[in-house]
């Protein structure tokens, strides 16, 4: 579960767009409120807020994002749970006013939370890196209640990709070893036979930095699959052919997706075929 937080000023736009009937929204949580729509919500807020006049950001606002899955299992009485832990665990108590609501919309459930800054003696609530302790205290919600934490997730996505960045080296060192490329758009061309899209990245003064690759709706650098994959190793394969100089000075550098592009220099001067007499 993602927990997100920060103080705003603009609370009547903010509710509104919580309490919006598109996104199916659902009240799921209310706390010493009486109000029947964002107006009377914020009027509301508002009584209390004139307590305290040097406080002019005094509403909070929270999201609070289950995983997809977790979502799919979540009925109101749970997420009103989570919201009533979440408080708990910020120590915002009950002396404040706070209403939950619920999106349905895009599959992906999860909950706006607005409390007022202000309690009902006029203190504000202290603020201080608001958005890392919600996240913080979404995480020890979710271990408290056996949803996943976002760590968690992380670990999952990493697991996944493990397979993926295997399958690509392999896809990548077939390629090369069996298939022989003859230059960088070969290479592009043939894995794109082996069903990986293999995308250049290009700097703004035109130097190919590297790659990214796409398998199986999977976008990684090249760094991310293999250090073999960098483009100081990986590019050894093309330069260190007899006639890759000719072919750069002729070019004024090598033709990849129909645009000449330039290799860094550092990748040139490591040519040991390159012809000392004149510059690339």
């Amino acid at each position: 579960m993602v927990g997100l937080g920060k103080s705003i000023s603009h609370t009547k736009a903010s509710m509104e767009y919580g309490w919006n009937q598109e996104k199916d929204a659902e009240i799921v949580y209310k706390q010493n409120l009486i109000g029947e729509n964002p107006n009377e919500i914020t009027k509301e807020f508002k009584m209390i807020q004139s307590q305290n006049g040097n406080c002019t950001v005094n509403t909070l606002s929270f999201v609070l994002s289950p995983t997809i899955e977790d979502g799919k299992k979540l009925d109101d009485d749970d997420l009103t749970k989570i919201t009533d832990e979440f408080i708990k665990d910020l120590n915002l108590g009950d002396d404040r006013q706070a209403i939950g609501f619920v999106h349905n919309d895009k599959n992906h459930k999860h909950i706006h939370l607005y409390i007022n800054r202000i309690d009902f003696k006029g203190k504000a609530y202290n603020d201080s890196f608001i958005g890392k302790r919600a996240q913080k205290a979404a995480e020890r919600v979710a271990i408290k209640l056996g949803l996943q934490t976002v760590k968690q997730v992380n670990e999952q996505k990493l697991e996944n990709t493990k397979s993926i960045r295997n399958e690509i080296k392999l896809k990548h060192e077939f390629c090369l070893i069996n298939i022989k490329p003859i230059n960088f758009q070969d290479y592009v061309d043939k894995m794109k036979t082996l069903d990986v899209e293999v995308v250049p990245v290009i700097s703004k003064k035109n130097q190919l930095q590297g790659f990214r690759y796409k398998y199986k709706n999977t976008n990684l650098k090249a760094s991310e699959v293999s250090r073999d994959l960098s483009i100081n190793k990986f590019s050894k394969y093309f330069t260190n052919k007899r006639d890759f100089s000719n072919s750069y000075k002729l070019n004024n550098g090598i033709l990849i997706n129909h645009k000449v592009v330039q290799l860094p220099l550092s990748i040139i001067n490591n040519n040991p075929n390159k012809n000392n007499n004149h510059k690339l």
